[in-house]
């Protein structure tokens, strides 16, 4: 298989089939990311006789265990999703002649991979089976996307997301536990719950945010320009964005990056999630919380 690096995917893709059609990010600029740092380009797009490669050859290892279905592929790289129409229809038909059981396809997107696509292309490209992107939205903090240098603001997600919708394309979004910096995380977390409020997303996993010294963000750090919220700040941000969402979604914080996982589904355990935050914050030592922090290798 033709995979570039350390390849990394959501934790409920687990059982899917990973194809890489990308390594690295479009995009390249966000103050807190080191995911592709190790990675001697920004970002590289897959030959398709690669992409054909790789579908043949799992093709025969799960042939060789005959129980196996690809039933989901997801598809690698920081945003696959900016690939243009023809290619993702390309790379459609070609998952379709190896494992014509796959059901869906997915992979990671930025807000601004979706503007890329017609309102028609979206409806086609699900009818080809792209169905539930991870998007990491991070947060609807506008004050917070600028400074972090995403390269969208809190409208493009309104915008960008009600059209995937519409299109009947379904999405998860991750969102940055810590991204606001030190005394604003409970109003980023208000606001980009105003946000999802808004859309129908399947998903809203909470991500805390790890600052490792080679990103831009220590950097700023280091010049005095942004602070940290400690780790109990950032459990009453994600109590305050639990508490916050009115919509029927799944809320889950599974990464590495939590060192409590809650999995849940809203409104209907909401209670339950809150009241284990609520744990949380009132018997663990921020001490404790910050060795896990600093003793994270990687997310």
């Amino acid at each position: 298989m033709h995979y570039t690096g350390t390849i990394w995917r959501p934790p409920y893709e687990a059982s899917s089939l990973l194809l890489e059609v990308a390594a690295g990010c479009t995009h390249h600029r966000c103050k807190f990311c080191t995911l592709y740092a190790e990675l001697p380009f920004p970002f590289r797009l897959s030959p398709i006789e690669d992409i054909e490669a790789d579908l043949k050859e799992a093709q025969k290892m799960y042939r060789r265990f005959g129980n196996w279905k690809a039933s989901r592929v997801f598809l690698t790289g920081a945003n696959p999703f900016v690939l243009q129409y023809e290619k993702l229809m390309e790379i459609a038909e070609l998952i379709h002649k190896y494992f014509p059981e796959t059901e869906t396809i997915g992979g990671f997107s930025r807000v601004t991979d979706i503007a890329l696509k017609t309102d028609e292309e979206l409806t086609a490209l699900h009818g080809a089976g792209y169905d539930g992107l991870t998007i990491g939205m991070e947060t609807a903090d506008d004050e917070a996307l600028c400074f972090m240098d995403k390269g969208y603001c809190s409208e493009d997600i309104l915008e960008q997301c009600g059209r995937l919708d519409q299109a009947g394309i379904r999405y998860s979004f991750f969102y940055l536990t810590g991204i606001s910096g030190a005394g604003r995380g409970e109003d980023g977390a208000k606001v980009t719950a105003s946000v999802c409020n808004k859309l129908h997303p399947t998903l809203v996993g909470a991500n805390m945010l790890t600052i490792y010294p080679d990103s831009k963000l220590y950097e700023e750090i280091q010049r005095g320009n942004w602070q940290e919220e400690s780790e109990l700040e950032k459990y009453r941000e994600v109590r305050t964005l639990v508490q916050s969402l009115e919509i029927s979604t799944t809320f889950a914080a599974m990464g590495a990056s939590n060192a409590f996982q809650f999995h849940g589904a809203l409104p209907k355990e909401k209670e339950a999630l809150v009241a284990a935050l609520d744990s949380i914050i009132e018997t663990v030592q921020e001490e404790d919380l910050r060795k896990y922090r600093e003793n994270l290798p990687h997310l």
